[in-house]
């Protein structure tokens, strides 16, 4: 599955770099609306994306009207993620879709009125109390994203660590290593008790 995170005109440079990190890690490509809040060279969103940059399908579109011109909403997987969705995010059958768009506003607004109500059926939510207004960006960007990915049965991502494996295989070198020190220990306590 392809799988594009959309930021219609971020402003907080350490969202978009953990945003960042999060599609290198899981292989979305990155679409960054302008304007930005933010410089794609500040020194907070490197740190924040750490060594992942290079790592990272990223396209940059001028405008919110030339990225829905480029790739249209009627024609693709698109959703729109917001606070007024009318559908919850994880009731969404992902499952056989190809290719997805997963849009996420700016911090402080979201995204255009105009927008969503143009495109109200192809809105979702993330359930939370109401008196509160939002959530944070990047955690909203993964919250969605690994839906989706749970949904596809993590397609191409590895599941369980080597970690344990590579563990065991170590410890069984220790092992080996243990009774063959222990052997010659022994044979030599045998042939130094007896000789």
């Amino acid at each position: 599955m392809k799988l594009n995170v959309v930021l219609v005109e971020p402003e907080i440079p350490q969202n978009t770099g953990n945003i960042a990190r999060t599609c290198a890690a899981i292989g979305a490509k990155l679409h960054l609306v302008k304007p930005l809040g933010f410089s794609i060279s500040e020194k907070q969103v490197k740190r924040a994306g750490l060594d992942y940059w290079d790592k990272l399908d990223i396209e940059e579109h001028d405008s919110f009207k030339e990225f829905l011109e480029k790739y249209k909403p009627e024609e693709n997987n698109m959703f729109f993620i917001t606070t007024k969705g009318t559908h919850c995010y994880s009731n969404v059958d992902y499952s056989g879709m190809e290719e997805v768009f997963v849009l996420f506003g700016k911090e402080t607004k979201g995204l255009p009125e105009d927008t969503l109500k143009k495109y109200i059926e192809k809105t979702a939510r993330i359930p939370m109390r109401p008196t509160l207004r939002s959530l944070n960006l990047s955690n909203s960007v993964a919250i969605v994203v690994y839906e989706i990915l749970r949904q596809k049965n993590f397609e191409e991502l590895q599941e369980v660590s080597d970690y344990l494996i590579w563990n065991q295989e170590k410890m069984l070198k220790c092992f080996h290593i243990y009774d063959k020190i222990f052997l010659i220990g022994e044979l030599y306590y045998t042939n130094g008790k007896d000789g």
